[in-house]
């Protein structure tokens, strides 16, 4: 009989998981973190094409607010954020109950509306602008039908333009509320939904009084990643509209590449970016507050 082979250490049998899994996160958040900071020392230099040191204070900061650009972007943002998250959360919510009820054509609003998560955004841009463009899309394809007098041309319209973009991203996102809310319906208890329904409560009531309810922390995960998707949306209005018409449809994240790269203010560009991630950070850390408040209660419930 042979002698058993003694029992490897334990960190060389988990020293596959340390090289797959924590090298690669430890080496994505040192970049992380290092080029934050850089960012933040850049914003306080008089930089421009290129870094230099030096001390300017807020300069760069109440330049940036000051600006038309940052505060047409900042007012699209509060608007498209708004728009974007509600109606997207509300639309993958109803797509969510119509699929839970498993009604005709299931599979259809499946793909319309799953297809989307696998292309990006430039390619949903790029899709809708040929769409929304008067002499291309709806507007062209009905005149061309006989109807003359219809107009579609939220594209190019200044007040219109950026519900275009609030359309487009709708479409793009409200597959992965859908995905979220249809695992949430049927993670519900049936025992609870059958004692309800046994006690006379109709489809309504239980949807209001029970399955809504307990969806509320998936709600609120689907609203802090849409708004985090709204706060750094560039790509999308890139290549829908560009911005435009003049400036119409600029969000924070064209500024940040306008300053740095077409004007070469990499103090500016800087600085805006770090307004950005404030921004980011007051959606970030009330979720990350409640999540750990949510375990404490958990842990000792």
């Amino acid at each position: 009989m042979r002698p058993a082979r003694p029992a490897l250490p334990e960190w060389v049998r988990r020293l596959p998981e340390y090289l797959m899994i924590w090298v690669p996160l430890l080496l994505s958040a040192a970049h992380l973190v290092s080029f934050s900071l850089w960012t933040i020392w850049i914003s306080f230099t008089p930089s421009t094409l290129i870094p230099v040191t030096g001390w300017v204070g807020l300069r760069n900061y109440s330049a940036v607010a000051a600006s038309r650009n940052w505060q047409i972007a900042f007012d699209n943002l509060l608007l498209f954020g708004s728009a974007f998250v509600v109606l997207s959360a509300a639309t993958g919510l109803i797509l969510a109950i119509l699929l839970d009820q498993r009604i005709r054509g299931e599979n259809v609003l499946r793909s319309i509306f799953l297809y989307p998560l696998a292309v990006s955004f430039v390619v949903t841009g790029t899709v809708w602008s040929w769409l929304l463009n008067p002499g291309l899309g709806i507007q062209k394809l009905v005149h061309d039908l006989g109807w003359t007098s219809f107009r579609f041309d939220w594209l190019i319209d200044r007040d219109m333009a950026i519900w275009t973009i609030v359309i487009a991203a709708i479409w793009q996102s409200s597959g992965f509320a859908m995905a979220l809310f249809l695992a949430g319906l049927r993670s519900v208890d049936a025992d609870i939904i059958k004692a309800a329904q046994i006690d006379g409560a109709g489809p309504v009531r239980i949807y209001r009084r029970i399955i809504l309810p307990s969806l509320w922390p998936i709600t609120i995960t689907v609203v802090v990643i849409q708004l985090q998707f709204a706060i750094s949306t560039f790509d999308l209005v890139r290549a829908l509209t560009n911005g435009g018409p003049g400036i119409a449809t600029q969000l924070p994240a064209l500024v940040v590449y306008d300053l740095m790269f077409q004007r070469s203010l990499l103090g500016r560009g800087a600085a805006a970016a770090v307004l950005m991630l404030l921004i980011l950070l007051a959606v970030l850390l009330p979720y990350a507050a409640w999540r750990y408040a949510q375990r404490r209660r958990a842990a000792y419930a």
